[in-house]
């Protein structure tokens, strides 16, 4: 920020473009409740569609700017941290149309394999107990999902921007299907070849995951760009209303951070009775901590030697090891200030050899 503070306005501006679409259609920029059971609760106004319409050319030029400058670092300085932060194979899991273009709100649910390959497609999620489990850890209060077919851990899968963009064929709109192609010649493995054109380069890098939310951010801005002269967009019809009619239902959809699974059983009343969320956070549990096992040992080559240290610089790297995956999870944590971390490195008897902490 202080070395290019224009950029830095440009970014914020960005981001409060967002959120004032969220304030327009829903009374307030977080946690905005616009979207309800049967549609939504009001239509957009005529003043909020000019003020979107007039703001959407500063706003692409922003994603363009933020692009260029992404690929510049990515050609140099990012080099290494692309290969040590969270690169490894995995399965990725997402919702796409039938027709395996990028969804978030309908569709079905698609697991591609980290050589490019569908490993199962079309899933619904009133199935996902059959395809999904959840393990638990003695040393965490966190589930760990996996894919049941292939068993725990081995079952590991990441959700997210990368994930999306790795499970879908094509986005669906010219800008964003030119920079995910960009995306893939950059950092995919494999030559895409194979079963029909379902078969696409992977990217598995987790570092990858900011370069996913820039395609992404321009992906939406073309959503927008076609949609917000839609007429229905002004309909006074935007809720359809039903009483109580099922007592048991699963809902997903693609959250920022990931994939949401929620499984809803209630009474004959409508009160809940029994909940289960499978939350993006907890899907990626197990990549988020292979990624910091992979830093570690970047940074820390000889963790056995004498006198073995947990560098500073560790702090920061776990940091954005798990930012890659959930930039909300660092301040959502705390009240303020930086985000606190106890580092140990333990013998293999447990013995603690070295640590570090920030508070």
């Amino acid at each position: 920020m202080a070395a290019d503070p224009d950029l830095a306005r440009a970014g914020i501006r960005l981001r409060q473009f967002g959120q004032q679409i969220l304030e327009l259609l829903g009374g307030r920029k977080i946690h905005s409740a616009w979207a309800v059971p049967g549609g939504v609760r009001s239509p957009l106004s005529a003043e909020a569609q000019q003020w979107i319409t007039d703001r959407l050319p500063e706003a692409k030029a922003t994603v363009t700017l933020a692009l260029e400058l992404y690929k510049k670092l990515l050609d140099g300085p990012l080099q290494r941290e692309q290969r040590v932060f969270g690169d490894f194979p995995s399965l990725f899991l997402g919702l796409v149309t039938p027709d395996g273009r990028w969804e978030h709100i309908d569709g079905v649910l698609r697991i591609r394999g980290a050589d490019g390959s569908i490993v199962a497609d079309g899933l619904s999620e009133d199935d996902y107990h059959a395809f999904l489990g959840e393990a638990v850890e003695s040393w965490s209060y966190l589930k760990f999902p996996y894919y049941r077919p292939l068993g725990y851990p081995d079952g590991m899968y990441r959700v997210g921007p990368l994930a999306r963009l790795n499970v879908c064929d094509t986005i669906g709109t010219p800008w964003a299907d030119a920079e995910l192609a960009e995306l893939r010649a950059r950092s995919g493995s494999g030559d895409g070849h194979g079963a029909g054109h379902r078969r696409v380069p992977v990217v598995t890098s987790s570092f990858a995951y900011h370069h996913a939310r820039l395609v992404e951010i321009v992906a939406c801005l073309e959503a927008i760009e076609q949609l917000v002269h839609d007429p229905e967009l002004r309909s006074e019809r935007v809720r359809s209303r039903a009483s109580l009619n099922r007592l048991e239902a699963v809902g997903v959809s693609e959250a920022p951070r990931g994939t949401l699974f929620h499984h809803y059983k209630v009474n004959d009343d409508g009160l809940i009775e029994k909940v289960n969320l499978i939350i993006a956070t907890g899907q990626n549990n197990l990549a988020m901590n292979r990624t910091v096992a992979q830093i570690a040992r970047e940074y820390i080559p000889d963790p056995v030697a004498p006198g073995a240290e947990i560098p500073e610089a560790m702090l920061n790297r776990v940091e954005a090891g798990i930012r890659c995956f959930d930039p909300c999870l660092s301040c959502s944590t705390h009240a303020a200030g930086q985000m606190p971390l106890h580092l140990q490195l333990l013998a293999a008897d447990g013995t603690v050899l070295a640590e570090r902490s920030r508070p």
